[in-house]
This record gives structure tokens, sequence and C-alpha cells, in this order.
């Protein structure tokens, strides 16, 4: 699966509530809703910079916080393409890949925001367009990537009746 868009560039330790503030999550419940207001209380304004397709890259740590999936959710339902990151928090990462987020541990440090960037989920592989270097990682696992490619967990088990990955 290749990817393309630009990259929005946040730091380390990007917590749930960043991605999604609480007062959002107790007063609304359509997610298509809420992912208006991502990462407002850290970047106002922020949804209205997206275009269908984009990134956002982290640092260390993005995702911690509560284990709720509606932080996952927001950024899929904002037409973000993945999440790139040096780490992530392990609740993060698993509701991400159960909703069908792409998420990627690649050392993110020459990213800059703005910068184009071709994914290459198959291979590991972020091309940063605008730059000029190529970063490596694992691949995501083959039983992740075909999760991912159905859409998420839900859809896997519509499409196949079962979990036997």
């Amino acid at each position: 699966m290749i990817l393309e868009g630009r990259a929005h560039v946040f730091g380390d330790h990007i917590n749930t509530d960043y991605i999604i503030s609480g007062k959002h999550k107790a007063r609304l419940t359509d997610v298509e809703k809420m992912a208006e207001f991502l990462m407002e209380d850290i970047r106002p304004g922020f949804y209205e910079e997206i275009q269908p397709g984009d990134f956002i890259v982290g640092g260390i740590n993005f995702g911690c916080g509560s284990s709720r999936e509606t932080a996952a959710w927001v950024i899929k339902k904002a037409d973000i393409s993945a999440v790139l990151s040096k780490g992530f928090a392990r609740i993060f990462f698993r509701n991400a890949i159960n909703i069908g987020l792409p998420v990627l541990r690649v050392d993110t440090t020459s990213i800059q925001e703005g910068d184009q960037l071709k994914v290459d989920l198959d291979k590991g592989s972020v091309e940063n367009l605008t730059r000029g270097n190529v970063m490596m990682t694992q691949p995501l696992p083959a039983f992740i990537q075909k999760i991912l490619d159905t859409g998420g967990m839900e859809n896997y088990f519509k499409r196949h009746g079962t979990f036997d990955l």
C-alpha cells in the first residue's frame, strides 16, 4: 500500500486528550463531527489545514493517555492517511490497527512541517520527496497488513467470518 501526502509535525508525548479534547468527547457522539476538533488544544485550526491523504508525524510516545479508541477514530475521520512516529503508546497502536488507520514506527527526526511524503507500508519506507531522503523501518507484519487492507478488524471479520489471520 502506497500513501502520499503532506506532513503535519507534532512533538513527543502527544496524548489522546491532545488528539481530541475530553470536552468534545463528553458533548459529542458523532466521530466525524469530533474530527473537526482534531489537535485543537495544541494547534488551533488544525482541521482546516488538512488535505485528504496527509500524515500526522509525531516524536516518541504518540497516543499516550487514555485507552479510548476515539483518538484513533478522529484521525481517520479527518482523512489522515497514516500516523508516523518514533514510537506509539501500545493501546493507541492497537486501536489504530483495529479501526484500519495505518501507523508506522520510523525515525521522524528529518521530517519537517509541510514536507511531501510517500510511504510504502509493504516495504516499510518513508520517502521525503521534499528533502530527497528515504527512511526505512520494519514493514508492518503481514497479518496487520491484512487488517489494514480491509479497513480494520470489523471489516476483516465481515469479509472472512473469522479472525484467523
